[in-house]
């Protein structure tokens, strides 16, 4: 037999997802070179390890056998590699990051720059909505967590990266009609929303409700990207974090329409439990984020301060 690590690792992914294309996206490869490394991976046994009932690919009692050794023999090619870079005196293993929906457009560059120094560091980095990311901090899943907002059921500690800041945004033709800053204006806009759990939402239905407003909720969505595509279209106005917003705002595609008490300032922050042991992995990122902070500030988001 002939096969290769690359066939072993896509074979396990097609095995735990249980689709050829989930394992695509996972291992960020066509769907096309997933199902003939798949090919490749078979033909090198007389008995089949997968069958397709009913459009869907299940592994069979074999392909699970297969499987299972896969799994052992990928687990062994990674305590090898592991084994190599300790002896080189580098770091080695997992960094495991919860991000809010909206930090995507903050986390990776406070991340490229460490991952650049430390070949042997995997990155798991998973991106939902802030009870999500409390909840990955509660179950003790993940080194850090990046949020706007603390969470005030947990102990944490906690370090600033930037300011957030939001504002009411319409598409660049939009026309409100009214050019003072009174926070009535929204009682007069279909409102676009983020789903419950997002910590967009929360700040958003905070200042609504400290200033007693009846507003029309014409939107429902689960990502800040998905809002803004709507707010583009014209189907209404969001409360949004200007860090998301940058290319849209300097093409002119939306606005920033101006209302007293706005923009609504937070922190990016990056959290931890304060009961967390953190990893020799964990303690380099911090003292990584610590010298560098203003560096990558300088460079990624200097045009942040005007608007």
């Amino acid at each position: 037999m002939n096969y290769t690590l690359h066939q072993l690792h896509v074979f396990f992914k097609i095995a735990q997802t249980q689709s050829i294309t989930r394992a695509a996206n996972e291992l960020h490869l066509s769907q096309p070179a997933v199902s003939i490394q798949l090919k490749n991976f078979q033909d090198q046994f007389d008995i089949p390890l997968t069958e397709i009932i009913s459009r869907r690919i299940y592994l069979t009692d074999f392909g699970r056998e297969i499987a299972q050794a896969a799994e052992n023999i990928l687990n062994e090619a990674q305590v090898l590699n592991h084994k190599t870079l300790a002896y080189k005196g580098l770091l080695y293993g997992k960094l495991k990051v919860s991000v809010v929906s909206t930090g995507k457009y903050v986390m990776p560059y406070f991340l490229s720059g460490f991952m650049a120094q430390h070949e042997g560091i995997e990155l798991v980095m998973d991106v939902t909505n802030r009870q999500k990311v409390v909840d990955s901090l509660t179950r003790n899943e993940v080194d850090f967590s990046l949020v706007s907002i603390l969470p005030h059921q947990l102990q944490v500690n906690q370090l600033e990266l930037m300011p957030n800041k939001l504002y009411l945004v319409g598409n660049g033709m939009s026309e409100t009609g009214q050019q003072g800053t009174d926070p009535d204006l929204l009682k007069k806009l279909p409102l676009i929303y983020r789903e419950s759990g997002s910590g967009t939402r929360s700040t958003m239905e905070r200042f609504i409700a400290d200033h007693q407003l009846e507003v029309l909720k014409r939107l429902e969505l689960t990502s800040n990207e998905a809002v803004k595509q709507a707010v583009l279209a014209g189907l209404g106005y969001s409360i949004m974090p200007l860090i998301g917003l940058k290319n849209e705002l300097l093409n002119k595609d939306l606005k920033i329409i101006p209302i007293s008490g706005l923009p609504l300032k937070t922190s990016w922050m990056l959290i931890w439990h304060k009961e967390k042991q953190l990893s020799p992995i964990a303690q380099a990122y911090l003292s990584y984020i610590e010298e560098n902070k203003a560096r990558i500030i300088h460079q990624h988001f200097d045009w942040y301060d005007r608007f």
